[in-house]
């Protein structure tokens, strides 16, 4: 440790099972030696969204065991955060995590599609998307999709959207049609 700073490695192994203790886990961990003083960034993400309080115990949890670590310098910022939405969806548990959001989806046929996450089983997703003036349920497996990106949303959706997306997958078969 030249720098005076943790690996990656070092930091996940770490930080690791006090994030699972609290029901997150570590997603990404960038170092960097460059600013003054240097940056710790720990990303995490959990079934549950990260908020302030839970970033700040977190916070205190990671600075406590990173500081009992010999040879690690004390003059470093530790940030904990959630991905954010820039992320793209790549696996079932971001979609999972995702329950409810928009999302813009392009399909590996080169297709896109906008919809709002419903259930999220290891291989498809169900997704709520406009049929006419209503909401239809699409079922989409994982491995047809390309690119999925979580979008930012100025107003609320419709509550039959919302409540579509809530449902679908529980008991409802693809394809059910619900109006606006």
């Amino acid at each position: 440790m030249t720098t005076g700073l943790p690996s990656q490695t070092q930091v996940i192994e770490l930080l690791g099972g006090e994030f699972a203790r609290a029901g997150y886990e570590i997603e990404d961990v960038v170092i960097d030696a460059r600013t003054r003083p240097p940056r710790i960034t720990v990303i995490a993400d959990g079934d549950n969204a990260l908020d302030l309080d839970t970033i700040a115990t977190l916070s205190r949890s990671a600075s406590t065991l990173l500081d009992g670590v010999d040879g690690i310098d004390d003059r470093y910022v530790l940030e904990v955060s959630s991905p954010g939405v820039e992320r793209p969806l790549t696996s079932a548990k971001h979609f999972r995590r995702a329950r409810g959001r928009k999302v813009e989806v392009s399909l590996s046929d080169g297709s896109t599609l906008t919809g709002r996450v419903g259930e999220t089983r290891d291989d498809a997703v169900a997704l709520v998307v406009r049929a006419g003036r209503g909401w239809t349920v699409r079922d989409i497996p994982l491995a047809e999709i390309a690119k999925a990106v979580v979008q930012v949303e100025f107003s609320p959706p419709a509550k039959a959207e919302l409540d579509l997306a809530e449902s679908a997958g529980a008991g409802r078969a693809a394809g059910t049609e619900v109006g606006a």
